[in-house]
């Protein structure tokens, strides 16, 4: 017989365990209902007021992410300050904060694997496990028949615990996806409130005074020992079975990079970003923390920036590895692991480990500046050289409006402004980079800078002029010309102050339209968003778009004019490497590294080539070789698989 409870307050359990006794949440209803829960059994809110009670008490860091596709994705760069004002698009708020560890479980029960019956039984399943080691949860439905469950907890737990804990509950309960506890960087999550996919919202369960009432007095350290202990053999299982595998890195599978100094390895930066480690080499999160310290301290790191992209969220999992220190305690356990380290690279000066960790990073840009062109006579004229392109510069600002706003267009004026770098860097109008140095430059794919400046050679009054066609292992040699419909009024123009830039890495993620955006408001601070269409030549969509990702992230600042201008103090290179995006840097120059060995294989196989064409001299940038023909690389490729 159950004992009369206060309104919003959880039921009292009796003695017998195996009763079917679920907190104060309205009836789970059976398959015929779809929504899968009552209508009218407590008081209605808005989802706005919902979500301004409960989001920011349950996200792991003030932080979400809003999908602009209909729900498909999250991507990073759509990440926002968490505020209590309700999102337009579907959000998804941060599970993990910078420190690595979490406020809450949150568990997601996905009617796409087996349908609506089978998440309403696991649901009911979860929450009769829930009752029995004495936990309180909040929970929501989607429109499609999904259910959230959050677990308050009232001491943040690491991110190795929490997801051994929602793996475990995996092995029992099959509609659990526990994916957004695997992913320490980019796991999110609806919360109540927030707008769906398929229209409506993440509707609460339960009355919200009861679901605040969760939020602000969460599950207490015995009741997460509890839910541990009760789990401890799935837990014991799905560590030994993480065991019997090896984690790799997706960037892992390319050759390694020739060995460098001042260069952190890959494998550690995304230990360090991710918490993830093999567990054949490294036993604990003890030893894989102490890994990261030694291959930081062997490129040449100081303390202080190891903490920094701990403090900053760059490196969460390192941050996660020191979560079971109290606060207090986290610095000086860095400290004494750093000194350890440092101890050891002093012993071992020509240590495995120093070696392993001593490559090229991510963060390294190609060398793209060769010695000069022999027989140009121009460059030995340098400032002369830079007037022209000046001059040449000011010919693309004129012309830059026959691009259209399309992708095709975007790229385009990228790959002219790689053009402009390069003959800077070199001090000459000639350039022989080859297509390839100009898709690391661009973030494009060499075949499409290729096609692009094939288009580029072929306008009437062209920007650039292909004066040689390459041979063996030299690029195509171009040469920057200014139209003659605009060269009086170049020349006329004033010279922009600044450089001119290619891609940086930052705006792989960002997009072009931000690229150009951030370079106007380098080249002319303080400018509206009219101004700004005007001067970039895109849509006041794409503008607005861009704008408002760039103040998200701290790169633009608006002032009381309405006008905006650049934060200095907001570091790209930081940035880019917080969203990752040196990797895929790395992975572009990697490949391309091994095609050039392929191409210089296949060409003295198969061409008389002269001789001092195979040999360049090692001040000779590698990037601008050119790749094997695509069809003998393909056969390449399918002869390494076979063997």
């Amino acid at each position: 017989m159950l004992q009369p409870v206060l309104a919003d307050r959880p039921l009292l359990i009796p003695s017998d365990r195996n009763s079917i006794i679920v907190q104060q949440h309205s009836p789970v209803l059976p398959a015929t209902n779809r929504a899968g829960v009552s209508r009218g059994a407590f008081p209605k809110h808005s989802p706005a007021q919902v979500w301004a009670a409960l989001a920011p008490i349950l996200a792991g860091q003030p932080r979400v992410r809003l999908s602009r596709d209909a729900g498909r994705t999250y991507p990073q760069k759509h990440e926002r300050v968490l505020t209590e004002a309700l999102p337009t698009f579907p959000a998804a708020v941060r599970i993990f904060g910078k420190d690595g560890t979490c406020a809450a479980i949150f568990l997601d029960f996905d009617s796409s694997v087996a349908g609506v019956d089978w998440v309403e039984a696991d649901v009911r399943a979860v929450q009769n496990w829930l009752h029995a080691v004495g936990a309180r949860w909040i929970e929501d439905y989607s429109p499609n028949g999904g259910r959230h469950v959050y677990i308050p907890l009232e001491q943040r737990v690491t991110f190795s615990d929490a997801r051994d804990l929602v793996e475990a509950l995996g092995t029992r309960y099959r509609s659990l996806d526990k994916t957004p506890h695997q992913n320490l960087l980019h796991g999110c999550m609806r919360t109540p409130g927030s707008p769906h996919k398929r229209g409506g919202h993440q509707e609460l369960a339960m009355s919200l005074s009861m679901a605040y009432d969760v939020a602000r007095r969460p599950n207490s350290a015995s009741i997460w020992a509890a839910m541990t202990t009760d789990l401890a053999g799935e837990i014991a299982a799905v560590r030994a079975l993480r065991l019997e595998g090896t984690f790799t890195p997706a960037t892992a599978e390319t050759p390694r990079i020739q060995q460098r100094t001042g260069r952190m390895s890959r494998t550690m930066q995304l230990m360090a970003q991710t918490g993830l480690y093999d567990t054949n080499r490294y036993a604990s999160d003890s030893d894989a923390r102490q890994a990261i310290l030694t291959g930081a301290a062997a490129c040449g790191m100081e303390l202080i920036e190891v903490e920094r992209r701990m403090m900053q969220g760059t490196w969460p999992g390192l941050a996660s590895f020191y979560a079971r220190y109290a606060s207090r305690h986290r610095a000086p356990a860095l400290r004494r692991d750093w000194l350890e380290a440092v101890t050891y690279l002093s012993k071992n000066p020509g240590s495995k480990i120093e070696k392993n960790n001593a490559r090229i990073s991510p963060t390294s840009q190609p060398n793209t500046q060769p010695q000069g062109l022999k027989g140009n006579p121009t460059s030995s004229n340098p400032d002369a050289e830079h007037r022209f392109i000046r001059t040449w510069r000011n010919a693309l600002r004129l012309r830059e409006h026959t691009y259209t706003e399309s992708r095709t267009g975007l790229a385009r004026r990228m790959v002219l402004r790689a053009l402009a770098e390069a003959a800077h860097m070199t001090a000459s109008r000639f350039i022989e980079f080859g297509d390839r140095s100009i898709a690391v430059a661009t973030g494009l794919d060499h075949t499409t800078v290729g096609s692009h400046l094939r288009t580029l050679r072929s306008e009437k009054d062209p920007l650039v002029t292909l004066v040689e066609r390459g041979r063996g292992t030299k690029g195509d040699l171009y040469m920057l010309t200014v139209p003659e419909d605009v060269k009086t009024a170049a020349e006329d123009l004033t010279w922009r102050k600044g450089k001119i830039h290619a891609l940086r890495p930052v705006f792989r993620e960002l997009g072009l339209p931000a690229a150009f955006i951030y370079e106007a408001l380098e080249h002319c601070p303080a400018l509206t968003t009219a101004e700004i269409v005007k001067v970039t030549k895109l849509s006041r969509t794409a503008v607005s778009e861009a704008l408002e990702v760039m103040a998200a992230w701290n790169m633009i600042a608006r002032d009381t004019t309405r006008a905006w201008s650049v934060v200095a103090t907001t570091s790209l290179k930081d940035l880019a490497e917080h969203f990752g995006v040196l990797e895929a840097v790395a992975a572009q120059l990697q490949r391309y590294r091994i095609e050039r060995i392929l191409w210089k294989e296949w060409l003295s196989k198969n061409v008389n080539t002269v001789a001092e064409l195979l040999s360049p001299g090692e001040d000779y940038p590698w990037e601008t070789f050119e790749g094997p023909p695509d069809e003998w690389a393909l056969v390449d490729m399918a002869f390494t698989k076979a063997g």
